[in-house]
């Protein structure tokens, strides 16, 4: 019975430590297998939204659907970071993190990155280079 007893505890404790180490707030990017491609969308924690990508020129908009027909699109960043033969398609790519409202944009060809930030308020929202 003893033995019984310690195998359910370590069971237990086995059960907790996983569902423990397996909650994250970060959404797993999954990108075309095309580098070619012109636009990415881009999951957030937030069930309506997503980032839209040009992937040349590094512009990103806020995508919001609704089922009451209220859904919207705005820019985060109107400035492209790219322009001319300098913005091939693949050049930006976004990576999630643990924050639900921010990402890290990434030029894949220079390496320069930035923080983006998305929020339904204006004053909330925006992109900032990370020198």
């Amino acid at each position: 019975m003893k033995k019984l007893l310690v195998f359910f505890l370590c069971l237990l404790s086995f059960a907790s430590i996983k569902a423990q180490t397996s909650i994250s707030n970060t959404k797993t990017t999954v990108a075309s297998p095309d580098g070619n491609v012109n636009f990415r969308l881009y999951q957030t924690n937030n069930r309506w939204t997503f980032l839209k990508l040009d992937t040349r020129t590094g512009v990103i908009a806020h995508v919001q659907y609704s089922t009451d027909g209220d859904a919207m699109q705005y820019e985060l960043n109107s400035e492209p970071l790219s322009e001319g033969e300098d913005a091939k398609p693949g050049r930006f790519f976004l990576y999630p993190t643990e924050n639900t409202y921010n990402f890290i944009l990434l030029d894949q060809i220079d390496g320069r990155v930035w923080q983006v930030q998305w929020n339904i308020d204006k004053e909330n929202r925006g992109i900032w280079r990370i020198y």
